[in-house]
């Protein structure tokens, strides 16, 4: 699990989230306001949108209903909803405050470390 996760404000622009990815080499990154977790902005959203979506906020581009997991969810589990949803990325929460990122990428590490 990925533990410092860059993050966005709902209200931020969606130029900005877009500049936060790039420079941080991610696809996506939680919306978070007041420690809880709202939603998710990915690169994609942002090029399906277009340069006349860079003046949206991030609450007007973000995906809202999300699939999470707390924190001793097995890896079997999570793939199985990486594999069934499609997405790329599960939140990590507890009580709604994201704690923590799982990309495909951690999965993929842990199966070969355990291999």
């Amino acid at each position: 699990m990925l533990r410092n996760v860059i993050v966005s404000s709902p209200n931020d622009l969606i130029a900005a989230v877009k500049l936060k990815m790039l420079r941080s080499n991610i696809g996506a990154v939680p919306v978070v306001e007041n420690n809880k977790l709202l939603g998710l902005i990915t690169h994609r959203d942002v090029l399906f949108a277009g340069n006349e979506a860079m003046g949206l906020k991030v609450k007007d581009l973000m995906s809202k209903n999300l699939a999470t997991v707390d924190e001793k969810a097995r890896i079997k589990d999570i793939s199985k909803i990486m594999a069934d949803t499609g997405y790329q990325r599960i939140p990590v929460v507890k009580n709604n405050v994201l704690i923590g990122l799982i990309t495909q990428s951690c999965i993929i590490k842990a199966v070969a470390d355990e291999l």
